[in-house]
């Protein structure tokens, strides 16, 4: 096999993303929550009332590092934990009406970093380059 960097490369990719990120959210005026936060309320954004199986899943964190998260959350008042009326062993997340307000300063940031992350890309590019990195993590997912 060919000496490769991708794994490098999207390690300090991530590192760099997410203090720009974690800098855009400031100059924003969003001290409510950070980027690794924001991913979680992303999600939630998409469809909300998630059980946690399913929201460590969609963001890629571990149970355990997301409890942590979610304990936090919660705290601050973005979320909260409510029972399956269909099966009480199972929690779900569901946004608090603060959570929700944020979303629309979140998505100005989040397009903010896009502009960012694609500058100089041609739309083919953009395609190209999310369809290799879905690749990659389908790869890792099914070990």
């Amino acid at each position: 096999m060919i000496e490769t960097k991708g794994g490098f490369l999207i390690s300090q990719i991530k590192q760099v993303q997410g203090r720009i990120f974690d800098k855009l959210l400031q100059d924003a005026g969003i001290a409510e929550f950070n980027g690794a936060q924001g991913r979680i309320l992303y999600v939630l954004w998409q469809e909300d009332d998630l059980p946690i199986v399913e929201l460590s899943r969609r963001t890629g964190l571990a149970k355990t590092t997301l409890t942590s998260m979610l304990d936090r959350m919660e705290g601050q008042g973005h979320l909260a934990r409510c029972y399956d009326p269909r099966d009480r062993r199972q929690i779900r997340i569901r946004l608090t009406e603060s959570a929700r307000a944020l979303e629309t300063k979140y998505r100005d940031v989040s397009d903010e970093m896009s502009r960012i992350f694609y500058r100089d890309f041609t739309d083919e590019e953009i395609l190209a380059l999310d369809a290799a990195l879905a690749k990659v993590l389908h790869n890792l997912e099914t070990v």
